[in-house]
């Protein structure tokens, strides 16, 4: 076999994608307007430059190796991005680039699918979803690797990036649980009764330490929860009583599972969606951000 070259010859590599996807070099010759010799050279080329069989002979077909189904796998890949490039770049409306999401971690999960919704029900743009903290979810967005990024929480201003962030939401704080549990004559002896269950959101978090420190009560606190899904999942098993955005239970609140108590916190939580001013934005990002709500 010859030594190892540094690159990749990308003829080399269609070709073989060719004869991969007919297994027969007579077929995929005719298809490619080359020569069976021709083609056989190609190949062997690649084959000398990966440094592997890409092929076993079974009768008249070509059946790939291990090695080949490996290369058939990236291959197939390599060409799908390039089929990507050009439509992003050409704003093009047919084979749309998946629209990649980033969402902090504790993101209501309801609240992520009512600010999709417009896209999910057209279903002609797939779409990535990341999950994560704000740091690493800004980080690829500054690597190009998400197109958004959908946070409670404005980008710090330690960064020198210039983020464009838009105020898509805003969400009423209340408190969520069984309605039996809810039988309260005011929100003091509520929260002063029922064991509570929060999320570390710091935008909620600093806001019910300072309404609870006006109330001049000790809460007891039945979980700290990083995460608004398993918010909804432990008041749902009755640990407690959530303070949390309504939509956070839109189902529960819904079927009559949970209902909101009567009392005003006077705590909101606002939702972002975070952007990198591009040239070329995906296509589906302007219809979202401009989208009536998201509920």
């Amino acid at each position: 076999m010859k030594q190892n070259m540094d690159t990749l010859n990308y003829h080399h590599l269609r070709y073989f994608r060719e004869v991969a996807n007919e297994g027969h070099l007579g077929h995929a010759a005719a298809r490619l307007n080359v020569s069976q010799s021709a083609l056989s050279i190609q190949i062997r080329q690649l084959e000398d430059r990966l440094g592997h069989d890409l092929f076993d002979r079974v009768g008249r077909k070509l059946v790939l190796t291990e090695a080949g189904r490996i290369a058939l796998d990236h291959s197939e890949r390599i060409f799908g991005a390039g089929s990507e490039l050009l439509a992003a770049l050409r704003q093009s409306s047919t084979a749309r680039p998946p629209l990649r999401v980033g969402a902090l971690s504790t993101l209501s999960r309801n609240f992520q699918l009512q600010f999709l919704s417009p896209i999910l029900a057209s279903n002609d743009t797939p779409i990535t979803l990341k999950s994560g903290n704000i740091d690493l979810l800004l980080n690829d967005l500054q690597a190009l690797a998400l197109d958004v990024v959908l946070t409670t929480a404005l980008p710090s201003g330690t960064t020198t990036t210039h983020f464009a962030a838009q105020r898509i939401d805003e969400q009423i704080v209340g408190v969520h649980g069984p309605a039996e549990r809810l039988k309260y004559p005011d929100l003091k002896s509520l929260l002063n009764h029922e064991p509570l269950i929060l999320p570390t959101d710091s935008a909620i978090r600093a806001a019910f330490e300072n309404l609870i420190v006006q109330m001049g009560i000790t809460p007891n606190i039945a979980a700290d929860v990083d995460d608004m899904a398993m918010v909804r999942l432990l008041t749902r098993e009755g640990l407690g009583v959530a303070i949390a955005p309504a939509v956070v239970f839109a189902d529960e609140i819904a079927n009559g599972l949970l209902a909101t108590a009567p009392f005003d916190l006077n705590i909101s939580e606002p939702f972002y969606a975070v952007t990198l001013p591009r040239s070329f934005p995906h296509p589906a990002l302007t219809q979202l951000l401009h989208h009536e709500g998201t509920g």
